[in-house]
């Protein structure tokens, strides 16, 4: 059956001499991998379209094995993010979270919103840090393996302070945190953001920033508790990390 959507390049793979397989997130069908039949050709149609990070119109062919990408128009192709190599790296990261914690064919037009603002927003040079942070939370939501960040997750007492457990998945208080040696010492401010993170309208960002000893709280916990229990282990990431070290260093 042909049709036609909406769609971002979260993911291209080469095949042969002149083909892609191409991943594409689309507003009406979800994730879908796609042929594309000489792609990697520098004078084909499909050349520009199935570049990665490309938001356009897509029109292809699906079957019930892989579909065939037939044709495609650009709307945009977010240059200023691709010519940042910290902001490549950050949507590089994010595209592939997405393309780990999504189904195939399953619609999720939030999903689709979510992954086109967050690049709108990092192409217009809003910290792409901060915006992983956020992607990061709410993929936790959508992998079904968001945190408690509301009561202790012993006693449920909802008053604070509290600390963070991994090993609990979420929030223990100062009466219950001898549950968890290997808790973790969340500020304030940090625990908020997490909390706002989750539920926030990303369209509804204003200016956004962060003192460097929050990001580092938010970064230590999101990456504890995704390794604790998403089992991704992403090349993005890592090289992401890289690039954060070197910068730092």
């Amino acid at each position: 059956m042909l049709q036609k959507s909406e769609a971002i390049v979260i993911r291209t793979m080469d095949y042969g001499e002149t083909n892609k397989i191409v991943t594409l997130f689309t507003r009406e069908a979800g994730k879908i991998a796609l042929f594309a039949r000489g792609a990697k050709k520098t004078r084909s149609r499909l050349s520009s379209v199935t570049q990665l990070f490309t938001y356009g119109h897509y029109l292809y062919f699906l079957g019930k094995g892989m579909g065939t990408l037939r044709q495609g128009e650009s709307i945009d192709t977010f240059r200023g993010l691709q010519s940042d190599l910290f902001r490549t790296a950050y949507a590089s990261y994010i595209a592939e979270l997405l393309d780990k914690l999504s189904e195939d064919r399953v619609p999720n037009p939030f999903l689709f919103e979510l992954l086109l603002q967050t690049l709108h927003y990092m192409d217009e040079e809003i910290d792409p840090e901060v915006l992983t942070f956020i992607f990061e939370t709410k993929m936790l939501n959508v992998a079904g393996i968001s945190p408690e960040l509301e009561s202790c997750m012993n006693c449920k007492r909802t008053q604070g302070p509290f600390v963070f457990s991994v090993r609990e998945g979420g929030l223990l208080c100062g009466q219950c945190k001898a549950i968890d040696p290997h808790y973790f010492r969340l500020s304030e401010a940090a625990l908020k953001l997490l909390r706002l993170f989750l539920h926030m309208d990303l369209k509804r960002l204003g200016k956004v920033s962060l003192k460097p000893e929050t990001k580092r709280e938010l970064k230590t916990v999101l990456s504890a508790y995704y390794e604790e229990y998403s089992g991704l282990k992403l090349k993005s990431k890592r090289f992401l990390d890289q690039l954060e070290n070197i910068e730092r260093n």
